[in-house]
């Protein structure tokens, strides 16, 4: 008889670009999405919750890569037909709710959703394939008060989140300035118009310079090599890096420059009347150029938004895993996308929504201070006498009665040792005791967790005789005593 061949045990590993996350982290995750959720509402906006799958037709041609109708997204294919894929954002569900629901929604329809996505993509330092975000949108208003409400909507809820004014900007652009330049660079060559595209991307890197070194005879890049150039004229080159440098010392000047870079382009000069129409509206809000301002270097998805587009920068500084210092860079961005639910209904709808990335903002926290990774376990009640479980849990159920969040220990109640431990590694702020002794003098010990690690850190041997941190109180006062004692911890 043959000998069965054993199987190997599968690797207890996440797979790459995926991870799991642990207490502390998911409360503080739920706390920052209800804070955000707060503020979605307080605007206006009703809450959705969509499917996490979609057709991978209705995601449509706005993957991360298109060669291939599953590449970029998580995708199977149900049947011989139809292909089916884990969302990789928020809006173009959105898109074809809407499309689906039209008929039974109000319009303009205002909805916030929040949830993880997945991108199919390759993973490297702090990106990750699963992640979450908090999107807001506006859809069926083509109104510029619509764009301006979005950058006030993520000012308001950076600050409440605890991001200060000063540690943030918000920056705005509008995809049809860019427009009106490639324009004007009079470019026939659509290949030539999407590698300018690809250039343009790259200002905040390469800066001036290297934009026009790129746009025309090439450039060697840090590391040695050389990179062709798009083989432009300087002359050809002059609308974009006018474009990318017209940021001046207020929106005026900004707006002037922007006009002179669009030259006689029309759609540029309507995207540039938008700009100063929402420049207007925020200032109308009290929203100064502290907290929002015009920023032509801003670009964002070009082949995806229709008009204003926003990026949330953090300005504070950080250091890199090599030490260096540096800007923490973007949270969240958005803008206008007039274009998405017109595949579904071959009619235009105007669009435009903010995408708030959770993990990067609760990062941001946590490197101003504003997070911690500690988050308080349960009071645990210690177990002296198996037989008198009952008795533990009659305590627990009055605990968490009133409020307080609380359990038994459950494993082997012979080591009591054993017990404190798991309290300190469940971060417990109390234990509580009650042996047979206690019990028939009715009362009970509260061990003061927190107090017994800062005197066991600071104190001296005779000062440690001198203090206590476990008390003796009747049983019926128990849940005051618990009380009292959360309260002075916090």
């Amino acid at each position: 008889m043959a000998k069965v061949k054993k199987q190997p045990r599968p690797k207890a590993e996440t797979p790459k670009g995926f991870r799991d996350y642990f207490g502390a982290e998911v409360t503080q995750r739920n706390e920052m999405l209800h804070t955000i959720a707060g503020v979605y509402h307080r605007y206006g906006f009703d809450a959705l919750d969509s499917s996490a799958v979609e057709t991978v037709e209705a995601l449509g041609k706005y993957l991360p890569d298109v060669d291939r109708p599953n590449e970029g997204v998580f995708a199977w294919q149900e049947d011989e037909s139809d292909w089916l894929a884990l969302r990789y954002d928020l809006t173009a569900p959105l898109a074809r709710v809407f499309a689906q629901h039209r008929n039974d929604l109000p319009t303009p329809y205002r909805r916030y959703a929040m949830g993880p996505v997945w991108r199919n993509e390759k993973p490297g330092p702090g990106r990750y394939r699963q992640f979450y975000q908090c999107d807001a949108d506006t859809v069926g208003s083509a109104s510029m008060a619509a764009d301006s409400e979005i950058c006030a909507l993520l000012s308001d809820t950076l600050e409440e989140v605890g991001i200060p004014r000063g540690d943030y900007l918000i920056r705005v652009n509008n995809r049809k300035v860019l427009n009106g330049v490639l324009e004007a660079m009079r470019l026939a060559d659509e290949a030539q118009r999407h590698d300018v595209l690809r250039t343009i991307d790259k200002f905040d890197k390469v800066g001036e310079a290297g934009v026009r070194e790129l746009l025309t005879k090439g450039r060697l890049d840090a590391s040695g090599a050389f990179i062709d150039g798009i083989g432009l004229t300087d002359t050809q080159a002059d609308p974009v890096v006018a474009f990318l440098t017209s940021k001046g010392a207020d929106a005026t000047a900004t707006l002037t420059n922007l006009r002179d870079a669009v030259g006689t382009s029309d759609i540029g000069g309507k995207g540039i009347d938008e700009l100063e129409q929402i420049a207007a509206l925020l200032s109308a809000q009290g929203y100064g150029a502290d907290r929002i301002e015009l920023d032509p270097s801003v670009v964002r998805g070009l082949g995806y938004y229709t008009g204003p587009v926003y990026e949330a920068e953090l300005t504070f500084e950080i250091f890199d895993e090599k030490g260096r210092k540096r800007q923490f860079g973007s949270v969240a961005g958005g803008g206008r996308y007039d274009d998405l639910v017109k595949r579904f209904t071959g009619q235009e709808v105007p669009a435009t929504g903010v995408s708030i990335g959770v993990d990067r903002l609760l990062a941001a926290l946590r490197e101003k201070g504003r997070l911690t990774a500690h988050e308080h376990g349960p009071v645990v009640v210690t177990v002296m006498d198996r037989d008198r479980m009952a008795d533990y849990q009659a305590m627990v159920a009055e605990l968490r009665n009133a409020g307080i969040r609380a359990e038994v220990y459950l494993g082997n109640p012979k080591n009591f040792g054993n017990q404190l431990k798991y309290a300190d590694r469940r971060n417990s702020p109390m234990a509580v005791i009650e042996g047979g002794d206690e019990k028939a003098n009715g009362i009970v010990q509260i061990k003061d967790l927190i107090l017994g690690a800062k005197i066991a850190e600071n104190a001296t041997l005779e000062e440690w005789k001198e203090r206590t941190n476990q008390f003796e109180v009747p049983r019926g006062d128990l849940v005051a005593r618990v009380r009292a004692i959360l309260e002075s911890q916090s």
